[in-house]
């Protein structure tokens, strides 16, 4: 089966438009809907997420959906602030932001010995979850306390 590579995809994008008119993409009109320096289309705005867990200072969690390229992204942004202890449930997203299967990304968390990465799910229900964050392995669950989890580099394909 062959596939596509998204660099693949990118450049036949940029280039299509001097194909069709001669003109290339940076000099033709922006798309109605898309932001003018960037390409990227808001498809839903920036909602707040659903969650029990305690958001830091002006860094609420929040989720939303844009579209680049054609290709559509769930991207999140906020920080908790909690003493994780296991697989932890951080919210729910809102009807509009669930994807249609699990989604996975990495988010960044308190450094600990270099361990400073967690995985981070959203599954179908909208059920987003700090994945893995009692214990580095071999270490006893005390040891390795994640105490902060920064969604802001959480960025998944969605369709």
């Amino acid at each position: 089966m062959a596939t596509t590579s998204r660099r693949s995809l990118l450049t036949a994008a940029l280039a299509a438009p001097v194909a069709a008119v001669g003109v290339p993409l940076a000099a033709a009109a922006p798309a109605a809907a898309a932001d003018p320096r960037t390409g990227c289309q808001t498809v839903v705005d920036w909602t707040d997420i659903v969650t029990d867990v305690t958001a830091e200072p002006g860094s609420p969690l929040q989720a939303r959906i844009i579209r680049l390229a054609g290709t559509e992204f769930l991207q999140l942004r906020g920080t908790a602030l909690h003493v994780f202890t296991g697989d932890t449930p951080l919210g729910v997203l809102p009807q509009a932001l669930r994807p249609s299967r699990v989604t996975r990304g990495i988010a960044a968390r308190n450094n600990h010995e270099g361990v400073n990465a967690i995985r981070v799910e959203v599954s179908a229900a909208g059920v987003l979850t700090a994945l893995g964050t009692a214990t580095a392995p071999g270490e006893p669950p005390t040891t390795n306390i994640v105490r902060w989890v920064q969604l802001d580099s959480f960025s998944s394909v969605l369709r």
